[in-house]
Formats: structure tokens, C-alpha cells, sequence
């Protein structure tokens, strides 16, 4: 698979390890993106960080986070589409495919207050965000999530992910927009706007000219990564 040079406009948004330093082994994360069609154009949810977070602080943000040991135990509703493995550099695993599923379902409810549930046993889980869903009877809908491609953090950083990028549309999860006052600013974004005035790094700014083509969803997996500080993407 041949990568391109994606021509960087953004701050990297993290430190730097000290030189001559081993990099850090990045961490398995998901992420989701949540779109729907406006009146204007695609939009997509996101939220601002905080300026004392330890990672890209104060940007703009879609939800999501790293995998939780409880993630790996919970049974969703419905299953990932199995094809999705073979694209998440999981060495083919579908236990870690379907747990980084879960994760991205977890973290967005936690972040923004939305569930993507079907009616549904989540199993025994020690966790006080899954406790929320064991109580109204819910379960992840997997099913509807869309795999969409890949990043991996610059190895200059201190701080690095292997983050799985989903996708699904608002129309799919239900509740009301709240969160845990982890991402400020939450609200639903015209692509457009966000491309030209609204403060991301470089591999959201590329995941938010991608979503504005929905029917890339189902037929490229976009993996964006770094050599040194230059970001590359590959597509599988």
C-alpha cells in the first residue's frame, strides 16, 4: 500500500519526549463520530477540551478515549460487522475489534450523554458508567457503527494512541446532549466551519474533510500516521 504526505496546517497539539528517548508504545483507543445532514452541509458532533488536559489540550475534538479493562466484558446487544476486523490492525482478533467498539460506545455517553443501545443484557461489569446501562435494560447496538479508518499519535509524543475511528449517524443514538463536563462547547458542527475557523490538530482536521463525503464510509480506511512530526496517509 502506497502513503501520501498529508500537507500539515495544524499544531501537532502535544509535547515532546526528550531526545534520544525510546518512543512510547501507543495505547488502543476508539473513537466516534457522530454525523448528521444539516441545512447547510454534513455536521458532526464535537466538544473542546480542557486546557489543562495532558492530551491536545483545548482543541476540538470528536468523543472517545481509550479501551477500559471493563470494556472487554461486556456483551453488546448486537455484534460489530465482522469484516471490520480484518481493517483494524487487531492481528484479526474480533474480541479486541468488538472491545474497541465498545470503548468508542462507552466514551461517547460518558463525554456527551448519548447512548447507541438496543435493549439488552451487558453481562456482569464493574464499572460505574456501564452500571447506568445495566440499570435502564441497554445494551451497545454495535450494528450500527461503520469502521472508518485509523491514527496513530506521532512517536515524538509523550503521550500516543492507536485510535480507531467509527462512524454513525445522530439519528442512531438517543438521549440528550449533556456529558460529564470532560468536553466543553458540545454541540453539533457544519464540517465547513469547523475546516476553516475552529481550533483541531492536523488528523482531525483530515477525519472532518473525510466524513463530509459520507459514501466514503463504507469503501476506503484512511490510515493517518506520522514520520517523525510529518503526517502520511495510507489507505486499506
Amino acid at each position: 500500500m502506497s502513503s501520501r504526505f498529508y500537507p500539515q496546517r495544524r499544531a501537532l497539539g502535544h509535547g515532546r519526549i526528550d531526545p534520544g528517548a525510546a518512543p512510547v508504545k501507543p495505547r488502543n483507543a476508539a473513537t466516534m463520530i457522530i454525523w448528521r445532514k444539516g441545512r447547510d452541509g454534513i455536521e458532526v458532533l464535537m466538544g473542546r477540551r480542557s486546557r489543562r488536559a495532558a492530551f491536545i489540550p483545548d482543541y476540538f475534538v470528536f468523543p472517545g478515549g481509550r479501551i477500559d479493562p471493563a470494556d472487554r466484558t461486556v456483551r453488546p446487544a448486537t455484534p460489530l460487522d465482522p469484516a471490520a476486523a480484518k481493517r483494524m490492525a487487531v492481528r484479526r482478533d474480533p474480541g479486541l475489534a468488538e472491545t474497541l467498539a465498545i470503548a468508542a460506545v462507552r466514551e461517547t455517553f460518558e463525554e456527551t450523554g448519548l447512548l447507541l443501545a438496543e435493549s439488552g443484557g451487558i453481562g456482569s461489569v464493574a464499572h460505574p458508567e456501564w452500571a447506568q446501562w445495566k440499570a435502564r435494560g441497554l445494551a451497545p447496538g454495535l450494528h450500527r457503527l461503520v469502521y472508518f479508518g485509523r491514527a496513530i499519535t506521532s512517536s515524538i509524543s509523550p503521550i500516543r494512541f492507536h485510535a480507531r475511528f467509527f462512524v454513525a449517524s445522530a439519528d442512531a443514538l438517543r438521549g440528550e446532549i449533556a456529558g460529564s463536563g470532560e468536553l466543553s462547547e458540545l454541540g453539533f458542527y457544519l464540517v465547513a466551519k469547523v475546516l476553516a475557523h475552529m481550533p483541531v490538530v492536523d488528523v482531525t482536521e483530515f477525519f472532518n474533510a473525510y466524513t463530509a463525503v459520507p459514501e466514503h464510509f463504507d469503501n476506503r480506511s484512511p490510515v493517518f500516521f506520522y514520520r517523525n512530526e510529518v503526517p502520511y496517509v495510507r489507505y486499506e
